[in-house]
Order: C-alpha cells, then sequence, then structure tokens
C-alpha cells in the first residue's frame, strides 16, 4: 500500500485541477467532526485545525433548525454538545423523543430557530476523556453548513491545495417526517458552492439506505452507505448491514453509491484478548464491487485503541493510534476517519 510522501503533492495538485481525492492512490484522510482530539467537535476551530494538520476532508454531521437551516452537531440531541441545559429560557423544552428506535431525553435542534440555536456555545462532548478540550467550551457557536463551506473556501484560497467535505444525513427520515428534510438543502448549498460533479472532492454519507437510493438519481456527487458492525438502516427494518456487505449485497449496493464507510471490526476485528486480528474479506470483496472502503473511527486514546497497542492502564492517554491505523492501511482501505489527522497523516508516511 503506498504512503504519504511525495504522493501529498501529487494529491493536490490533483485536486487543484478537478481530479477527485478517490482517484488517488494514498488513501484520504478525512477529519472525523474535524479536530475532535484536540479542540471541541464540529465547531469551526475544529474544522480549520484539521486542515491546519494536513486533512484531505472535513466530516460534518448535518442536521436541521425548526425553521430548516442545517447545521452541524453529532447528533440533534444538544445537551452534550452545547450550554443549552444552562439556560433558563429553553428549560421547558426539554423533552423525549423516538428517533431510530431508540428513547432518548433532551433538548433538540428541531425544536429551535436558527436564532435561538446560535444564543447557545459549543462544548466538548467528551470531557473526561479530553479534558484539554474543554478549555474551548463556550468560545463558538454551533456553526451551519454554509458558514462550514465558507470556512473551506476561505482556507484553500489562503492554502492553495483543494479541501473535501465528506457531509453526514443525521436521521433524515425523522426530519422529512418533520417536513424538514436534509437532502434538498444539502444539495442547494453544494450546488452554490460549486460542488456538482463526481470529481468535486465531496461524498455524501448515511446510515440510512433510502436517501442514498433518492439521491443517486438528482446527484453526480459521491455517495457512501454507512455500515455499523450491528443492526441495520434505520429505515429498513428486517435489513441487515450484515446482508448488505455479503458480496451479493455489496454487488447491489454498487448500482447506486460509490462506496462503505464500515465500523472498524468489520475490516480489522479484535480478538478475545482486545488484539488486532485478521482481516476479513471486506475490503477485497467492496472493491470487487467496484466500491471503495473509508473505515471509521481511529481515536488516539488508550480507551480506544487494541490492548497491544495501547501506552498504559491510563484510559485518557494517547497510545500508538499510528501503529492502528496503518495495519488498516495495509488491509487496503481507500480512506480513514480519524479524530487525530496528525497520526494519520504519519501513518501515511513511510518508515517506523
Amino acid at each position: 500500500m503506498p504512503r504519504f510522501g511525495n504522493i501529498a503533492a501529487a494529491l493536490a495538485l490533483a485536486l487543484l485541477t478537478g481530479t477527485g481525492a478517490m482517484a488517488q492512490s494514498a488513501p484520504i484522510l478525512i477529519a472525523h467532526r474535524g479536530a475532535s482530539a484536540d479542540r471541541p467537535e464540529h465547531t469551526l476551530m475544529a474544522y480549520k485545525l484539521a486542515i491546519d494538520q494536513g486533512a484531505d476532508f472535513i466530516e460534518p454531521d448535518l442536521v436541521a433548525t425548526k425553521d430548516g437551516h442545517l447545521v452541524a452537531r453529532h447528533e440533534n440531541e444538544i445537551s452534550s454538545t452545547t450550554n443549552v441545559a444552562d439556560k433558563s429560557e429553553f428549560a421547558s423544552r426539554r423533552t423525549k423523543k423516538t428517533i431510530d428506535g431508540v428513547a432518548m431525553e433532551g433538548w433538540f435542534t428541531e425544536d429551535f430557530t436558527l436564532a435561538e440555536l446560535k444564543t447557545l456555545r459549543a462544548r466538548e462532548r467528551l470531557p473526561q476523556l479530553r479534558s484539554a478540550n474543554t478549555a474551548f467550551d463556550g468560545q463558538e457557536t454551533v456553526p451551519t453548513f454554509e458558514e462550514i463551506l465558507a470556512l473551506v473556501k476561505a482556507e484553500e484560497a489562503r492554502t492553495g491545495r483543494r479541501i473535501g467535505v465528506y457531509p453526514e444525513t443525521k436521521h433524515p427520515s425523522h426530519f422529512r417526517a418533520l417536513g424538514l428534510p436534509l437532502e434538498e438543502p444539502l444539495l442547494a448549498a453544494l450546488g452554490r458552492a460549486g460542488y456538482r460533479n463526481r470529481a468535486d472532492p465531496v461524498f455524501i454519507q448515511s446510515f440510512e439506505a433510502g436517501n442514498l437510493e433518492a439521491l443517486r438519481p438528482r446527484t453526480d456527487l459521491r455517495l457512501i452507505q454507512l455500515m455499523a458492525a450491528e443492526g441495520g438502516p434505520p429505515d429498513r427494518p428486517g435489513t441487515s448491514y450484515g446482508k448488505m456487505r455479503s458480496p451479493a449485497g455489496l454487488k447491489a449496493l454498487a448500482a447506486h453509491v460509490d462506496g462503505i464507510g464500515v465500523e472498524k471490526p468489520l475490516v480489522i476485528p479484535r480478538d478475545a484478548n482486545g488484539r488486532l486480528g485478521a482481516p476479513t474479506s471486506l475490503v477485497a470483496d467492496a472493491h470487487a464491487a467496484g466500491l471503495k472502503v473509508h473505515v471509521w473511527t481511529f481515536r488516539p486514546e488508550n480507551y480506544f485503541l487494541p490492548a497491544e497497542l495501547r501506552s498504559s492502564e491510563s484510559p485518557i492517554a494517547r497510545g500508538k493510534a499510528v501503529a492502528e491505523i496503518r495495519a488498516f492501511l495495509d488491509a487496503g482501505i481507500d480512506g480513514l476517519f480519524s479524530d487525530s489527522v496528525p497520526d494519520a497523516v504519519a501513518a501515511r508516511r513511510p518508515g517506523p
């Protein structure tokens, strides 16, 4: 598998000349919700730092506001990523909902206008693991997708390189049922920013299946079917991700998507002792169907790492994330989602 050295210059040149990142031999580096290991996720500062650190793509998870604006949050329930619980004027909006079969309680973006949401401040989602990131709590508001695209364009002008965007539609069936569809404003915003063709550095991803099928005849932008190790598409009861990633299932997917975004154990599972095992056939099966394979999510803390790559007993200390990523690169993946962009950059370089 090619490593990252002089490939970087070729990749940047190809992107500047309009060639899509997926055409390159180097696996693409997707900053998972921005530089999430170093800044509160889904903030403009996290996206900008990820770009500075060398990410090929930034990844915003998109949900809708009450008045139809797309904003970036890990979930539409925002009590863990904003200070909404501290705002007495919104106390009455705490509510219970069932989304994708999961009962939840808290505050939801669809119950706030954009103006109301902008009165909130973003904060670190995992303060127990990433206490250093809490120093940035309260410094930014929840960004809109339009603001993220404007940042990307500004950073392209500043750096002279093309920067990709990898949006995820979160709970699209839920939002469509509320009269707040995600797909139409997503395509409109991308179109206004000049993203319309397969050669453009954009992937649209979803854990659901129906919205990707509906998007295919409406856009030439590349589509990615997300898959967890367990379960199935929330909009397709009775359909499992296991069936979808079988050779026959992958062949069927290739009719309307360009790749799959899969959980790490589907490519390299861990054994009973929590150590990395042998790679599965998934990468080869997907490639045989004409699909690319992007893997999620690589994180630097011991808590997330296989046993043999942990640096100590401390769950919050950073371990040997570069070695984990290299194992997956050797398995032939085409892209990776990482909370730590520097680790992924280092993994794409040759050498120890």
